[in-house]
């Protein structure tokens, strides 16, 4: 409006208003006279903030122009004429709020009373006869008053504080914060048995296996655990599936509450059954419509299509489609391509024919083969050295197998605390379109050094404990310093081992072993010195081989006693021997400390000669065998045969310890050590020159425990050939403890037809199997 109009406004508590329109029309009629129902400002006093004022925009604020809604010419002509005239109301002025409110209250009394209201401004408004009271200034007739009391409590006077009963207040008992509450619910899988039915995974067990709600066991703690179990095992049933090609399935959860469960006679009804209830609608199940792989010519050229197992038609599953990818990746680098990469799978789904496109980007990089070795980092040996290592050599076609295989050999070297070995391209040509590739060994090297010890218990052997300090790299490359000690009841010894490990060739080991020994047993008491070289192909607890060799030589000065038949007493001679081994291994079985299946055989040939008074030549030969078959997951059955021989010589001619004897945790258990064969007038063991031995174990594992029952026989001959008469035998049971080394071994036996002068039980505690 251009004309600023002029309007009164005024209102009551109960919102009553009347608007003035006749003044705006007018300019001419005065206002009516307002009651004032505030104090008047003070003249001089500070004017009051108009606080129903808007905030004017600041002065260079741009503000838009806004068109009227209509005109005012054609706004004053649409509001009709009104006057005093026309309503004598409009003139006259308005009565105060306090004579409002007054007025109101007499009209509400007369109503009630069903006469008309004429009462008095002196009057005080009663309620059921209570006058009503007034202001706490004892004004009743007030600029804003009571409101109009229907309640004769409201107006009635208060009670004396004496009538008052007080009750104390009763506050609940806290709850116990030890309690637990919890609800039970069972699971409900609804739909999945068509999808299960058409596919080769179990895919409830699978849901069951890593389901929330049943590692629940049935149990919540509340709804909302419940809930959110619920909910992750929807998500999880949804991943399953299209897992296996059901990209369309939809999974709905809810929670169902049954009945509630009546309860015994006079008891109240339990609480209702809750079910988590998962419905499942597989859809179709895709397949895919063409496999595409993007990649350069390879040589041979079916080298990738042969090698991926996908195919047209077949379902969509993850598991197939990651292990196709990654036979790829295994295969390329086996074939000649070390810098194989593949790339981002892409799989369109076309949901009006259920099927999928398959695309597969695949980099093969270029062809390569083996050329020089490099070597950095924290080093333990040199470049030259990690090549006796390599079974692969300077020209051959690049193969990542060969790779893994040089890097378990430095592994198995004990030298690095890490190491690994990587291809690296040269561009140089090697012909045949293909380039030689540098492989690069990373070494760090370990502390060098190994401190170990061992122990052992046997009846007739006593108590011994054995401890080694080892330098692994004291002689670079792979030179090892050995210092070994035996400290034990019957035996003790000292001795120094320079071992070279690798030594010109892979696997391949020479020792020079120095040892000086003190034993005393029941079978002879023995002070030895022994020097040795040998030249082994052995396996060891990371690399198991197949076949293993030993050859070597050695020279032996001992003193040891002997019962002379003649003299009828023990004497001591000194025995000079010179000597020559070999042996020759063959090694099927799964495992070399614990075995569960396969076989094994050595055969050992030890031709020596004897300086006692004069010398005397002989060959000492031993055969063992073992198997192994596993009856079940936990049962093992394991059995073995040892036969020896030595001929060439009278037993009288060859010194104690060069002789056979039989009896211990070794060879045959419940006697004791080299107890079994030819004894002495003093029912010592005198040793033999043939003998025997045989076993049969039972072996049930479970979990890092085991539990072994065995029966073994064996027997030490005179002469030079066993004759397997005269058999002794022993039955006994044993445990085991599995650890990350080996077995520990405790076993307890029995002699079966025990005889004077032999125990009746014999323990026997070692590291590893028997055999």
């Amino acid at each position: 409006m251009r004309r600023r109009q002029r309007l009164i406004l005024t209102a009551s508590l109960f919102g009553l208003a009347w608007t003035s329109v006749a003044a705006a029309q007018q300019a001419d009629v005065a206002p009516p006279a307002v009651v004032p129902t505030v104090a008047q400002q003070a003249p001089d006093a500070e004017p009051l903030p108009d606080i129903a004022a808007p905030t004017p925009p600041p002065p260079e604020a741009q503000l838009p122009e806004v068109a009227p809604i209509i005109p005012d010419e054609e706004f004053k002509s649409a509001i009709p004429p009104i006057s005093a005239e026309d309503d004598p109301e409009l003139d006259k002025p308005l009565e105060s709020i306090a004579e409002f409110e007054r007025r109101q209250v007499e009209a509400a009394k007369a109503k009630e009373a069903g006469t008309p209201a004429e009462a008095t401004a002196t009057d005080v408004p009663q309620v059921d006869g209570t006058p009503v009271p007034a202001l706490a200034d004892g004004d009743s007739v007030e600029a804003i008053g009571d409101a109009p009391i229907s309640d004769a409590e409201l107006a009635a006077p208060l009670p004396p504080l004496d009538s008052f009963d007080v009750t104390p207040v009763e506050f609940a008992e806290p709850e116990d914060a030890n309690e637990t509450r919890t609800i039970r619910y069972a699971v409900n899988v609804n739909g999945l048995a068509a999808a299960d039915d058409g596919t080769d995974a179990d895919l409830a067990d699978l849901f069951h296996d890593l389901s929330a709600l049943y590692e629940g066991d049935g149990k919540a703690d509340n709804f909302a655990m419940l809930r959110a179990r619920l909910s992750a095992d929807s998500e999880l049933m949804s991943r399953i599936l299209a897992s296996e090609g059901y990209y369309d399935a939809v999974v709905e959860t809810r929670i169902d509450r049954g009945e509630a469960e009546a309860g015994a006679s006079g008891a109240p009804a339990r609480n209702r059954s809750i079910t988590a209830v998962i419905d499942v609608k597989p859809g179709v199940r895709y397949t895919f419509s063409d496999i595409v792989i993007d990649a350069k010519p390879t040589i041979p050229p079916g080298l990738i299509h042969d090698n991926f197992p996908l195919v047209v038609g077949e379902p969509i599953v993850a598991q197939r489609v990651q292990g196709a990818e990654a036979a790829i990746a295994l295969k390329l680098p086996q074939e000649g391509y070390p810098f194989a990469k593949i790339g981002q799978r892409d799989i369109l789904l076309d949901g009006d024919t259920g099927q999928g496109l398959y695309t597969l980007p695949v980099d093969i990089g270029a062809r390569g083969r083996f050329g020089g070795i490099e070597t950095t980092g924290k080093l333990a040996f040199d470049a030259e050295h990690v090549d006796v290592l390599a079974r692969f050599k300077r020209g051959d076609l690049y193969d990542s197998r060969k790779v893994d295989d040089l890097r378990q050999a430095l592994v198995a070297t004990g030298l690095f605390a890490t190491v690994a070995v990587e291809p690296q391209p040269t561009g140089e040509s090697a012909g045949d379109d293909s380039e030689y590739v540098t492989m690069l060994v990373t070494q760090q090297a370990g502390p060098p050094r190994t401190i170990a010890a061992n122990a052992g218990y046997g009846t007739g052997q006593g108590i011994r404990l054995e401890g080694s300090w080892t330098h692994r790299n004291f002689f670079p490359p792979e030179g090892a310093l050995i210092g070994r000690a035996v400290a034990g009841t019957k035996e003790q010894a000292l001795g120094v081992t320079m071992r070279r490990s690798n030594a010109g060739r892979r696997d391949r080991t020479f020792e020079l072993v120095t040892e000086a020994t003190r034993s005393r047993y029941n079978a002879f008491n023995a002070i030895t010195g022994r020097v040795a070289a040998r030249i082994s192909y052995d396996s060891t607890p990371i690399w198991q081989k197949k076949l293993t060799y030993a050859f070597g030589a050695e020279l032996i000065a001992t003193r040891e006693d002997d019962y002379d038949f003649a003299r009828g007493e023990r004497v001591n001679d000194f025995y000079t021997i010179v000597g020559l081994n070999g042996q020759v291994g063959i090694d099927r079985t799964d495992s070399l400390l614990d075995p569960t299946k396969g076989f094994r055989l050595l055969a050992r040939v030890e031709p020596e000669g004897s300086l006692a008074g004069r010398f005397s030549p002989y060959a000492r030969t031993q055969v063992d065998a073992s198997g192994y078959y596993p009856v079940t997951d936990s049962i093992v059955l394991a059995g073995r045969v040892r036969v020896g021989s030595i001929v060439g010589a009278a037993r009288e001619r060859l010194a104690p310890s060069r002789r056979f004897y039989a009896g211990g945790g070794g060879s045959v258990r419940g006697f004791g050590y080299q107890e079994l064969g030819p004894k002495d007038p003093n029912n010592d063991p005198i040793g033999g020159r043939s003998l025997n031995e045989a076993a049969v174990e039972a072996r049930y594992r479970f979990g890092n425990y085991g539990i072994v029952g065995f029966l073994d026989a064996g027997q030490v001959y005179r002469g030079s050939t066993p004759d397997f008469s005269n058999l002794r035998f022993g039955a006994g049971i044993g445990g085991r403890f599995y650890t990350n080394f080996g077995p520990m071994r405790l076993d307890i036996a029995t002699p079966i037809d025990r005889r004077p002068g032999e125990a009746r039980v014999t323990v026997y505690v070692s590291i590893g199997q028997a055999f």
